[in-house]
Formats: structure tokens, C-alpha cells, sequence
């Protein structure tokens, strides 16, 4: 008959065993830990971006020399806009950047050699390159109707906007904000 032995851990098995339970029990902590701030910080982000911000890709010409197709932009959630500043809006599934010339009650005037007054000033506009009437098929002067916001590109001679009863005037409902920063390219980082 043989004898079965009873083998019992030596004390050096049982501190190597216990080492690798710690360490096991720390992976988990520090693992759970990192879920909790992964999950915050992206609830934090969801809330800030449907509040406060929106994270915008510029495509299309409209708005050249200012923004440039590939850009990417942030448009800080209002209401309210002065003549001049950017906006961004919703038209049929796409988000456009167009430039507010006019508030509601203003009247609007464009020139056949593209110059914009409102109501009755001449507009200094240094950000566009050129100065265009076209493409438009409303008449002038135009008074901007109540909760709404008259709206060119930069680039005149392509884009469409305000002078054309395709998009016309911006309502409160297609608002998404006013255009503030450039983040991408990093050379064009900045306000706006």
C-alpha cells in the first residue's frame, strides 16, 4: 500500500499566491474605476454638446475665404445674433454656416453691383472677396420677417442663401448657434 502524502504550500507558494489575488483584486478596482470616468466624462460631453456647444465639419464653399471645406468649427447654442457673426443652421438634413446680415423687422437692400444696406447704412463687409446680387429671386429692399434672420454666404457669386426663397430667411426652429471658434486645422485655431 502506498502512502499518499499530504503536500502543504510552503510559505513562499502561499506569499506568490496572495500577491497574484492582490494584484487581481487592484486590476479590478483600477478597471472599474476607469469605467466610471470614461462613463462620466462622456454623459459630461453629451450634456455640455446638447446645451451648450456643437462640434460642426465645414464642407462646401459658401462661406470662403472665412471657413474653408474640412474645418472644423464650434457654434455655442443662442438665440441671439448681431449683424456680422456666424450662424449655423439646419436646412433639409444638412447644417449650414451663413453669415447674419439682418435681424428680425430689418430692411435689407442689395445693390446690382452686390452692395448690402441695412436699413439704410451701407454694410462694410472685409470678410468677403467679392460682391455679388446673384443668385437671388426675391425683391429689394426685403424687411426680414418677425423671429427670423437674413443670411449670406461670404463667398456671394455661389452661395445660396437668404436671396433665395429655396432657403430664405433662418427661423428660431433651425437655429443651432452662433459659429465662435475654429479648432481644426490647428494653423486656423481661434475665435472667429
Amino acid at each position: 500500500m502506498s502512502e499518499v502524502q499530504n503536500s502543504k504550500p510552503s510559505i513562499e507558494e502561499l506569499k506568490k499566491e496572495l500577491k497574484r489575488v492582490n494584484n487581481k483584486n487592484e486590476y479590478k478596482r483600477v478597471m472599474r474605476n476607469t469605467i466610471i470616468v470614461v462613463v462620466v466624462v462622456a454623459a459630461f460631453a453629451v450634456l455640455v454638446s446638447s446645451f451648450y456647444v456643437t462640434v460642426l465639419k465645414v464642407t462646401g464653399d459658401s462661406m470662403t475665404p472665412t471657413l474653408e471645406t474640412g474645418q472644423i468649427v464650434i457654434a455655442q447654442n443662442s438665440t441671439s445674433f448681431e449683424p456680422g457673426e456666424l450662424l449655423a443652421f439646419y436646412y433639409n438634413n444638412k447644417v449650414l454656416v451663413k453669415r447674419v446680415i439682418g435681424s428680425p423687422g430689418d430692411w435689407i437692400d442689395i445693390d446690382s453691383e452686390g452692395n448690402v444696406s441695412i436699413n439704410g447704412v451701407i454694410l462694410e463687409e472685409s470678410y468677403i472677396t467679392e460682391k455679388s446680387l446673384e443668385p437671388t429671386d426675391i425683391t429689394f429692399p426685403y424687411q426680414v420677417p418677425e423671429n427670423r434672420w437674413f443670411v449670406l454666404g461670404d463667398h456671394r457669386s455661389v452661395s445660396i442663401d437668404s436671396r433665395s426663397t429655396i432657403v430664405g430667411c433662418v427661423t428660431k426652429e433651425q437655429l443651432i448657434g452662433k459659429v465662435i471658434f475654429r479648432v481644426f486645422p490647428f494653423s486656423s485655431f481661434g475665435g472667429l
